[in-house]
């Protein structure tokens, strides 16, 4: 008898924690709200009927508007072109914003740039070996862009720093270098005044370089634990670490580094700069599109600007695992969301699906560049032809995967906006 209660006992607490777990896999799934509706509309209007990157201008001017009051005339402001890989879409910026300043990370859209925004202040994001910065020379036509006055090549280390100098004594030409500092992202970068004194020297001493200033990234701000003392303790840090690096060239210089590039932030911390910090330029271009990977606090008065738009193929009532069809109801019946299957026009992007709400990665049946497989549940009133969006998680790299973005503004898709090339 006992051993019977003991077994109804444990079949009633399995059912019950199944039961509980299942609970907690809820009907997630809905239909596309108003905004998503009118956005399905402008595609259809536009004969649109493949993978597209949308960016809606009206929420991306909000978000230039909130990015320029914020810096008020405390700081200029340098675009970040990686982030925002289309000209019609920087110049877009650029003139919403008041700036001509560009951060650039790739030679070959360096060339791009220059030749075709030949009116901008460009300083490099990232170190470029040697050979890109000989090729970009090669390759500069313009001359309305002049390389010697517009152009801040990026230098990390001594050692690069040598190879740039005797490229510009070859080149008898004159290249300006801001020197990357390590600010606490340990990603490179002058690490300590020793360096720095090593590496201004040998800017001093050559006749065809020239110190135009620093640059201090900071994205390790955000994401400081609240053990070590959470985002503040590590700008505090930041602040402190810039500021000696600044103080320690002006001794060795002995002259003010007032009036050259004093560059730091990013998009998730240029809201704590406040004025009273020694950079005297920020940097950001995600924030005004704000991917998933910029939900964050510093970022909360932004919106979503950007949305991959994709057709629906096919639309099927169960979704079912080659080799394990047989689980697919016990499956569905755990986790309603995974009722359904809804394989889309391509796929695989770094992206979270957005709307109808409750779609997600199937985690059996794996991903797909041609056809991904999403599920939903019995909610998701989607048939083929029919778009789902999704937010991408980045902009870099992923703008460049749709062709000519499409430009959404009150209802409709009022223009296409290219993107860079690689050559």
């Amino acid at each position: 008898m006992r051993r019977r209660q003991l077994l109804l006992a444990a079949a009633v607490g399995g059912a019950g924690m199944l039961w509980g777990l299942r609970a907690k896999n809820s009907d997630n799934g809905g239909v596309h709200s108003a905004y998503f509706q009118t956005l399905s509309t402008a595609l259809d209007n536009a004969g649109l009927a493949r993978p597209t990157l949308i960016i809606d201008k009206q929420k991306l001017l909000a978000n230039a508007n909130i990015l320029h009051q914020h810096l008020a005339g405390r700081y200029d402001y340098r675009v970040v072109a990686k982030s925002l890989p289309s000209l019609p879409l920087l110049e877009t910026v650029m003139s919403h914003t008041d700036t001509q300043r560009l951060m650039v990370f790739h030679q070959p859209f360096l060339n791009l740039i220059t030749n075709e925004l030949p009116n901008t202040d460009v300083l490099l994001g990232k170190p470029m070996p040697v050979a890109a910065a000989a090729r970009f020379y090669q390759q500069h036509k313009t001359t309305q862009f002049d390389a010697r006055h517009q152009l801040q090549w990026l230098v990390d280390a001594p050692a690069r720093l040598i190879q740039y100098a005797d490229l510009a004594r070859q080149r008898r030409e004159l290249m300006l270098i801001n020197l990357e500092l390590d600010v606490g992202l340990h990603r490179g970068g002058i690490k300590d005044e020793e360096q720095l004194a090593v590496a201004l020297d040998i800017i001093e001493r050559e006749p065809f370089l020239q110190f135009s200033g620093f640059m201090g990234y900071d994205p390790h701000v955000s994401k400081n634990p609240r053990l070590l003392g959470g985002p503040e303790a590590a700008f505090s840090s930041v602040q402190k670490v810039y500021q000696n690096f600044v103080t320690t060239a002006e001794r060795q210089l002995q002259r003010s580094l007032s009036g050259l590039t004093l560059n730091a932030a990013g998009s998730p911390t240029y809201q704590r700069y406040t004025g009273a910090q020694v950079a005297t330029e920020l940097s950001a271009g995600s924030a005004l599109v704000k991917p998933t990977d910029f939900d964050l606090d510093t970022l909360a008065d932004h919106e979503p600007a950007t949305f991959i738009a994709t057709p629906v193929l096919k639309s099927l009532p169960v979704a079912e695992v080659p080799g394990i069809e047989k689980l697919a109801s016990l499956q569905s019946w755990f986790n309603p969301n995974s009722r359904q299957a809804f394989f889309i026009y391509g796929g695989y992007w770094k992206a979270k699906p957005e709307s109808p709400p409750g779609l997600s990665l199937h985690p059996l049946y794996g991903r797909s560049a041609n056809q991904e497989m999403l599920n939903g549940s019995s909610s998701v009133k989607l048939q083929p032809d029919d778009w789902v969006f999704m937010r991408p998680t980045q902009s870099e790299g992923v703008f460049l995967q749709f062709g000519d973005i499409a430009v959404y503004e009150d209802g409709a898709i009022v223009d296409s906006w290219p993107v860079f090339a690689q050559s």
